[in-house]
């Protein structure tokens, strides 16, 4: 995904991000590179230039707690990211071990396929779909295939028509799947996906290269749905207890709406088909 290391390369990133007064630094002549230069970073950090290279550099592997606070507070780090420049200076040893990306639990299935007035499913660290309720599948039945949200959003050309705020979507996506990775920079599946969209969409690659990082939010999203139009939806993501590699995504509908309507309609819609298939085989 990178020719440096993954800690390197974060801290290019929010470095050429700013600029010497969004740090209080004035700016004289023209600059060669965007953002600040290594050793204003370093002066800001309280810490030699020759230190820092060799962080962004990838030989300095093990920095103290407090210089990592420093440096965070240097690029104005929020508190995610800084976490997130943490979690990359963990040694594989030092990361969590969960035994790789389970199934979906009997359990959690028979839940969501109990919310049939509710659009729910389960993404995976690389945004994998593990799982989903009848009514999620019918909300994303524009798709080719609901497979990946990642993919959904840059690669089927359903993903601009049904995220009618596709700019924040890609971002968010590509926030969240930044987060992942640095929970697990060895994660095979999450390179994989990374190099595919990369190689398919200019765009996530540009806003993969950010390297910004943000887990999933609650705000609202506006849809489109092929079928039943426009739907304003509520969510929430919850980790999933004993998989805290997995999330809950629940899409939530004001009760009594237009999209409270929209969603019955798509559950019918889901229902017919099984339906018909039950009355062919009695």
């Amino acid at each position: 995904m990178s020719n440096g290391t993954p800690l390197g390369d974060f801290l290019r990133a929010r470095r050429e991000a700013l600029k010497p007064q969004d740090v209080g630094l004035p700016e004289y002549g023209r600059r060669r590179v965007p953002g600040l230069r290594r050793e204003e970073v370093a002066l800001l950090a309280g810490v030699s230039s020759d230190y820092y290279i060799r962080l962004e550099q990838g030989r300095e592997n093990s920095p103290s707690p407090q210089v990592l606070e420093a440096v965070a507070q240097a690029l104005k780090l929020d508190a995610e990211s800084a976490d997130h420049l943490n979690r990359l200076c963990l040694t594989p040893s030092q990361r969590p071990h969960d035994g790789g990306e389970a199934d979906v639990s009997p359990q959690l299935l028979q839940l969501m396929d109990g919310w049939e007035h509710t659009p729910a499913f389960v993404l995976g660290p690389a945004l994998d779909i593990l799982a989903a309720n009848s009514l999620a599948t019918a909300l994303h039945s524009g798709f080719d295939a609901f497979d990946n949200l990642a993919r959904n959003v840059f690669v089927d050309p359903a993903g601009r028509e049904f995220y009618q705020e596709w700019e924040r979507a890609a971002h968010s996506c590509v926030a969240e799947l930044r987060a992942a990775y640095g929970h697990d920079p060895e994660s095979a599946r999450i390179a994989e996906v990374v190099e595919e969209l990369s190689a398919d969409s200019e765009e996530f690659a540009g806003i993969w290269r950010l390297h910004d990082v943000k887990s999933k939010s609650q705000e609202g999203k506006h849809l489109k749905h092929p079928h039943v139009g426009d739907l304003h939806i509520a969510f929430a993501a919850f980790t999933v207890n004993g998989a805290p590699h997995q999330q809950l995504v629940v899409y939530q509908a004001e009760p009594a709406g237009p999209t409270a309507a929209a969603f019955e309609t798509l559950r019918v819609m889901a229902t017919e088909p099984k339906q018909a298939q039950t009355n062919a085989n009695t």
